[in-house]
């Protein structure tokens, strides 16, 4: 009784001396709430802590002391410390209202110099490349960029493929989007210094949207949230004329978050080619060799805002507009000889090109979180973009050699792309290992292609009827998901299941030519991953996967530009299907990581274009040519052996099996490709970091050509000045003007080599950053 009733009593007088501390912590400017900021009581003497809390959402925070003899002192990062030594003490408490903080710009620039993210991040489905790391990528476009990524590739004609494949579906935000699209030329208007990160999703769930046969590439924006005021100025110059400036620009308010990002630029893209074509039935030979320069201007500008109606419900409003002027002149030179070697004919083509290319975005997004649960969340999104190109080419025909006769012609396009998508998810996660997700998504693209070609006959301008048409394209797509996820501390499994209904039509207005499709499809997808320690993971997934023929690949209109060397759709193409099985291994040790994966894809109803020749002239069609089976290994790895040097490396290597009858003709055959990418990164005195990457793809073949190898460097230097508010930076790509593009095609009837290459770019760029923005790490410039 006597211990009991002495503990009591001495709980009452520590209760009668506690005392009570409490307020609220704002921003200096912009009277925001502070969120995690550190409250800390430390005794006067000797200055020890005694008690400590930090303010929640709201920027409040309370704590107790039995402390007699202290200080109160109020901390975050990126903000000068108050330290209280002057109050109050009334009813055992201490009241000190509100606590304004004010930026320390010092602190705050050294945690941005310091906090540089790792440039490749491996996770349960996909591989997240930070952008902002890569120093060659100084005034580089969003394709370059790509270039830069695991598993990647962009060739000169700016195509991507995936381990190989071209069978890549490319979203922006996690949405399709026009700008996304080949048919507008558009990802290089989303300039470098706008690009957050980009996933890339090798076997993707089910509720991603299933076209893509090799996987999705998602490419994320970045969107300020800082408070108050910020932003960053780039300004970027180079050879060949490569000039942009570009602003953004973040405020946000309690209720508000207004972002912006405007870009203007002018460049030069120039390019060199080579072709030539063997008879072998007469012997005769056609050499082309062709050079041009692409002059455009450009201008870009998003405006958003998110206006935070609580704590649990956000809208946002945002815009995209981009617009390119352009001009372009291409020569080309042909000459005509016959079984002896002799020149019996020889001409000129001279291209004179102008387009004006308008771009629209616009999403209405409405988010809602659910109390109680993490993650717990409802995604509304209505997005819509477009497309529109005018584009007149002129066409003058020399003869120099020979009899064939002067001529003139002019092709005029008009293309409007529309697409609208209405996406709906749905996340619960429940009893802590749980997540349940479903959604819904439905896309219409509608297209209109005017395109008429005209011939300079009799002092009269006549449409050319063999190749002018009017295509009008019309495509929907409903998709449904789930998918239920398991996971624990050590093990992991994720199901899904979507179906989609696809309904497209087509039709040649002239020639009332029509084609439609419908087919609905299920998707299924399985990933599972075991921790087997801290440093060592496996991961394994499956799923179905389908290749929508693109626009260009339907659209039977015979480009124009050289009369020996044409290309055409098919609108009757049907989709490919794969699928698509991995197993990856990650290892941890100190100073780096591995990432080794094998993977296997089945694809049905192959895409390919075949190349047919009659009288010199070469024609490229899409078909569906059989099946293919390929089975790969990838490597990626991170070391750093010491703190200033950094190498990180990219291997692929897949072998594949095709299959395929076509006409009667039997295009069975296998063979092997690889790449491989090495980039080392060195931190040198004075804040100054030089970076080198090279990158090497193998020969390879498809059904009738041998595409060759093809090796090349990029070289980037830093220099941050201002501890880190500016930076400055010089890039390199293609060093040794190296990285072109070659293919040989050698068939019973003819032979024929193809050569282009675009050359060497270097690029300066400055960035700075204000409030609280940060520099960028480099800048942007359109793609080719």
């Amino acid at each position: 009784m006597f211990v009991f009733f002495s503990f009591g009593l001495f709980s009452l007088v520590a209760q009668s001396n506690e005392i009570t501390v409490s307020g609220t912590v704002i921003e200096s400017g912009t009277n925001m709430p502070v969120e995690f900021a550190t409250i800390l009581i430390a005794d006067s003497s000797t200055k020890k802590a005694k008690a400590g809390a930090t303010t929640n959402e709201n920027g409040k925070f309370n704590l107790t002391t039995t402390a007699s003899n202290f200080y109160i002192e109020i901390s975050f990062i990126g903000f000068t410390t108050q330290t209280i030594t002057d109050f109050i003490i009334e009813n055992n408490g201490i009241d000190l209202g509100t606590v304004t903080l004010s930026e320390n710009t010092a602190e705050l620039d050294e945690v941005v110099v310091q906090a540089e993210k790792s440039q490749t991040v491996f996770k349960l489905d996909k591989r997240v490349f930070n952008v902002g790391t890569d120093l060659s990528s100084t005034g580089a476009s969003t394709l370059e960029i790509l270039n830069n990524v695991p598993s990647v590739n962009v060739n000169i004609e700016g195509q991507i493929s995936l381990r190989g494949s071209t069978g890549v579906q490319i979203l922006i935000n996690g949405k399709p989007s026009v700008l996304a699209s080949e048919e507008s030329n558009a990802l290089g208007s989303i300039t470098a210094d706008m690009l957050e990160k980009i996933e890339v999703i090798t076997n993707p769930s089910a509720k991603y949207d299933a076209s893509g046969t090799s996987g999705i590439i998602n490419i994320v924006l970045k969107k300020s949230e800082k408070k108050g005021l910020n932003g960053s100025v780039t300004l970027n110059t180079g050879i060949p004329n490569n000039h942009s400036i570009g602003l953004s620009l973040n405020r946000r308010t309690e209720k508000f978050n207004l972002f912006s990002q405007i870009g203007y630029g002018r460049r030069t893209f120039p390019r060199e080619s080579e072709t030539a074509s063997l008879d072998k039935s007469t012997g005769t030979t056609l050499t082309t060799i062709g050079d041009s320069d692409k002059n455009e201007k450009f201008f870009n500008i998003i405006l958003g805002t998110d206006y935070h109606i609580n704590d649990l419900n956000v809208i946002t409003l945002s815009g995209h507009y981009a617009f390119e002027d352009e001009t372009e002149h291409a020569f080309q030179n042909y000459d005509f000889t016959d079984d002896t070697q002799m020149l019996t004919d020889a001409w000129n083509r001279n291209e004179l090109t102008t387009a004006t290319n308008p771009k629209w975005e616009y999403e209405l997004q409405y988010k809602k979180d659910f109390k109680g649960t993490k993650d717990h969340n409802l995604l509304f999104s209505a997005l819509g973009t477009s497309f529109g190109k005018d584009k007149i080419s002129n066409f003058t025909n020399t003869t120099t050699v020979g009899t064939i006769e002067n001529s003139l012609q002019e092709a005029h396009t008009e293309f409007v792309q529309n697409e609208y998508t209405f996406k709906l998810d749905y996340t619960h996660p429940f009893a802590k290992k749980y997540k349940l997700e479903v959604g819904a998504q439905y896309v219409i693209d509608d297209v209109n292609n005017d395109y008429e070609v005209r011939d300079f006959e009799n002092n009269v301008w006549q449409t050319n009827t063999d190749y002018s048409n009017v295509f009008d394209y019309n495509q929907g797509v409903l998709g449904l998901y789930t998918t239920f996820a398991f996971e624990e501390e050590k093990w992991g499994v994720k199901g899904g299941l979507r179906i989609e209904d696809t309904n497209l039509k087509t039709i040649l207005a002239n020639t009332n030519e029509k084609n439609n499709q419908k087919y609905t499809n299920l998707f299924p997808s399985f990933h599972t991953s075991y921790k087997l320690t801290d440093d060592v993971s496996l991961q394994a997934g499956y799923s179905k996967r389908i290749f929508r023929p693109r626009l260009w690949s339907l659209n039977p209109f015979v480009s124009f530009r050289d009369n020996f060397n044409l290309s055409t759709g098919n609108p009757n193409l049907n989709p490919e299907f794969t699928d698509s099985f991995e197993i990856t291994s990650i290892f941890k040790f100190n100073g780096g990581s591995l990432n080794l994966g094998v993977y296997h894809r089945a694809t049905e109803d192959v895409i390919e274009h075949i190349t047919t020749f009659e009288d010199n002239v070469t024609i490229s069609k899409p078909s569906n040519i059989g099946t293919n089976n390929a089975t790969g290994i990838e490597l990626n790895a991170k070391y750093t052996p010491i703190s200033w040097l950094t190498f990180t490396t990219d291997f692929n290597y897949n072998t594949f099996k095709r299959k395929g009858l076509f006409e009667s003709n039997n295009f069975d055959f296998s063979g092997n490709r690889w790449s491989s990418k090495l980039t080392g990164k060195i931190k040198l005195p004075a804040d100054f970091t030089v970076e080198a990457t090279g990158g090497y793809r193998s020969k390879y073949k498809n059904v009738q050509s041998e595409v060759t190898d093809n090796l090349f460097m990029n070289i980037g230097v830093r220099k941050k000045m201002m501890k880190g508010r500016l930076n400055a930076s010089l890039s390199v790509r293609d060093v040794f003007a190296s990285r072109n593009r070659e293919s040989i095609t050698d068939q019973v009837n003819f032979y024929k080599t193809s050569f282009s290459q675009r050359g060497r770019f270097i690029t300066l760029g400055l960035s700075f950053g204000f409030g609280k923005g940060e520099a960028m790490e480099f800048s942007g410039q359109k793609r080719f």
